[in-house]
């Protein structure tokens, strides 16, 4: 029998961690197996679901790049199907009304046991809780009859979702059972649980896939990764895994049964790790959409790859890029506090700086690169009879308005001679009120 798995969310709000991680467990699954990963949105509580909750779940799967094979399918269109299998139960007995109008399902009332490959066989003795309603008086269904009928009609083999499922599932294998039907194999995982110890939920920092981690500056890579640790851990000597090694890897019974906590520093390091591996090219692709939001714009998509390339070691997001970098893309980039205040802390700088354009200005653009604006410091410095390191601060703060970023050679070389000139006349002039 080929595997064949769902995920089904309920349309109440974004796509969650706790959801993400039970899709992408299963999208492991099928893609391990050759089998088929099924997007079926559960949208038959009309009080609660919404439009908007289903496109941002699918927003975040696409994102995520947990591609389905069918799908989506909404069972608020598949009432003809949940109404056929309700005939079925209702010609076998097995459904009674109650005054109300409201339409129960009889339970077996016998043992029924799970076998689950996370939590083991768990065995649930002859129930004594009232039947079940699976049709309210408005018509509608609710979650345990259609999600069972569901799994009927889609032949799904395995069922992986949350442990806070487990204590509902003998309820619907007395349906599958009703329906003459084999029950799929479950794999009941964890809950994710915040530092302190408590239940994650949709509100708690870091819960959300589209505004933690897509509008933050995650890479979805580096979250893909993340998640899959989170339950689970493979049999590899390294975190840090692509999706090929993750697949390959995967094993719904090595899916740890205790809870596993959320760790938002940890997150955050697996971003930068992704980051730091990126090419220039990649690395601009990715932050687009972030140097947009700032209104940072650019002409030559080499130079501004080169640009962002250069502080990929020091950032951990995204979102931090237009602050490390936005001095690339404008000439009238503010001068920090602290700047001002050691460009103007000593008299002598003026004149060092003016020694420094001197040199650079006489460079040729032919062959400007870091080596060349390396030398023409050193020069400076000799003719000023100080040491380079006394220059490099100075020419930072002038190229940047800021006190940290990449090497200075690096900013001089990127921008090219022209603006590293006039960045140092526009210091001069503007923080140290000297004249050119």
């Amino acid at each position: 029998m080929s595997v064949r798995v769902r995920f089904a969310p309920s349309p109440t709000g974004d796509l969650h961690v706790g959801g993400a991680r039970t899709a992408l467990f299963n999208w492991l699954l099928a893609r391990k197996t050759g089998g088929i990963f099924v997007l079926r949105v559960e949208d038959t509580d009309g009080a609660r679901n919404t439009a908007q909750a289903s496109e941002g779940i699918i927003k975040g799967m696409k994102w995520l790049g947990l591609e389905w094979d069918e799908g989506p399918y909404y069972q608020s269109e598949r009432k003809a199907i949940y109404d056929a299998y309700f005939a079925r139960l209702e010609a076998a007995g097995r459904l009674y009304t109650e005054d109300n109008g409201a339409v129960r399902f009889k339970f077996s009332r016998t043992a029924i046991t799970v076998h689950d490959l996370v939590c083991g066989d768990v065995t649930f003795a002859p129930t004594e809780e009232p039947d079940m309603t699976i049709r309210r008086p408005d018509g509608s269904y609710i979650f345990h009859f259609v999600n069972v009928v569901d799994d009927i009609e889609m032949r799904i083999s395995h069922v992986i979702r949350g442990e806070d499922h487990l204590s509902n599932t003998w309820k619907h294998i007395d349906l599958f059972n009703a329906f003459g039907a084999n029950p799929p194999t479950y794999a009941h995982i964890p809950l994710i649980l915040n530092p302190d110890g408590t239940k994650m939920s949709k509100r708690d920092e870091g819960s959300a896939i589209e505004h933690s981690y897509m509008h933050a500056g995650y890479l979805s890579e580096a979250v893909f990764n993340y998640l899959c640790l989170l339950g689970w851990t493979p049999k590899s000597e390294h975190e840090k895994l692509s999706r090929t090694e993750l697949v390959a890897l995967f094993d719904p019974e090595a899916i740890h049964s205790s809870n596993a906590k959320f760790d938002l520093k940890k997150s955050l390091w697996f971003n930068a790790q992704y980051l730091r591996e990126m090419t220039p090219a990649a690395l601009l692709e990715a932050a687009r959409p972030f140097l947009a939001a700032k209104g940072l714009t650019w002409t030559d998509d080499s130079t501004a790859a080169a640009a962002l390339h250069s502080v990929r070691e020091k950032i951990n997001l995204l979102t931090e890029l237009p602050e490390w970098t936005h001095y690339f893309f404008r000439e009238d980039f503010p001068f920090e506090d602290d700047v001002r205040a050691k460009l103007t802390a000593k008299p002598e700088n003026a004149a060092l700086l003016r020694a420094c354009a001197e040199k650079l200005s006489a460079c040729e653009d032919a062959t400007w690169s870091e080596q060349t604006v390396h030398d023409a410091v050193e020069a400076a410095a000799r003719d000023a009879s100080v040491k380079p390191g006394a220059l490099m601060p100075l020419l930072r703060f002038s190229l940047s308005g800021q006190a940290r970023g990449p090497g200075v050679t690096t900013i001089a070389h990127l921008i090219g001679r022209e603006k590293t000139t006039t960045r140092i006349h526009r210091t001069l002039h503007e923080v140290l009120h000297a004249s050119n």
